[in-house]
């Protein structure tokens, strides 16, 4: 198929979509890239891999009206059942979009995967634990359509970016929690691994829930949660993934930025994983900016520890 790659430029922060939904559009690749281009000037966005199959724009889930989409990638030989990766783009639970993650879906679908890329609701939509939910629903949505799509249920892994991989690990590690679980479901939400990039994973810590000093100018967090650190902590709680991390959770990867802020409740996760005798890798990479996956030269090798990673706990799992 012929791929139109989707640059978003900037807009207004707040826009009224075709379908009246309000959409921060603050966060996109451009926007992104001119934060960076200055510091790291050899920087470029990453390109989508032309020799893959995409389906877009497959509804997965009707929340009332409203109908929440993913796009599937495919490498071109579909001659055996492969793992498929679920990919949750970042923009403070507030902005980004689906497509921004199509240079990566596709680049790692070249290498025999299955990916997915989904829209999820957003802050300006629906506040927490919303997001959650659609996650878990794209789940059963692939694992009910795994046979059409050649997707072994037994290997799906959640990977997110920033507030994407908060979600993908705060969604990973509640399988089995009712307040984190769709009503109706055939099929369990459990995953075989999570993919944290540069996603909190300790929300009540100071360089999130310090935020919110002027009332004016609410954290992203804040907008997100419908409440301050201060004025409901045990929300801020709730919602941060090391809150449940147990024998249960699945293998973890973590693939960091240099920002540490980015890094938070990451070293608390592993040792408890340790604890359990679950797997977990750690790959910060030095010099970069927060949003290095989106870029050449870091994607390349986030896709070459993201395909290791995969590779190894798949053949240990068999």
């Amino acid at each position: 198929m012929k791929i139109k790659v989707l640059f978003m430029f900037l807009l207004p922060a707040l826009i009224y979509s075709q379908d009246n939904i309000i959409r921060d559009t603050s966060f996109t690749i451009n926007s992104a890239y001119e934060k960076i281009k200055e510091e790291f000037p050899f920087a470029k966005p990453a390109t989508v891999n032309k020799e893959i199959t995409i389906k877009s724009n497959i509804i997965y889930y009707q929340e009332g009206k409203r109908n929440l989409h993913l796009d599937l990638f495919f490498p071109e030989s579909l001659n055996k059942k492969m793992p498929c990766i679920i990919i949750i783009h970042g923009g403070g639970w507030r902005s980004g979009h689906k497509e921004m993650e199509w240079a990566i879906a596709s680049n790692i679908a070249s290498k025999n995967f299955v990916t997915a890329t989904i829209e999820y609701r957003l802050s300006t939509e629906a506040l927490y634990p919303a997001a959650v939910l659609d996650i878990k629903n794209a789940i059963l949505w692939i694992k009910e359509n795994s046979e059409k799509f050649n997707i072994d249920t037994n290997k799906i892994i959640l990977m997110g970016q920033s507030a994407g991989g908060q979600l993908a690990a705060l969604a990973g590690v509640t399988c089995g929690i009712k307040k984190f679980e769709p009503v109706s479901k055939k099929h369990s939400t459990k995953i075989m691994a999570i993919i944290d990039i540069d996603g909190v994973l300790d929300m009540t810590t100071p360089s999130e829930s310090g935020k919110d000093t002027i009332p004016s100018k609410p954290s992203a967090a804040k907008m997100w949660l419908g409440f301050t650190y201060k004025e409901k902590p045990e929300i801020w709680k709730e919602a941060s993934p090391l809150t449940y991390i147990s024998k249960n959770t699945p293998p973890m990867l973590f693939i960091n930025s240099s920002i540490p802020r980015f890094h938070a409740g990451r070293d608390e996760a592993i040792e408890i994983l340790k604890q359990y005798n679950i797997y977990s890798e750690v790959h910060t990479l030095e010099n970069t900016p927060h949003t290095f996956w989106l870029f050449n030269p870091w994607q390349e090798k986030v896709i070459n520890i993201i395909v290791s990673f995969v590779n190894k706990i798949s053949q240990e799992a068999k």
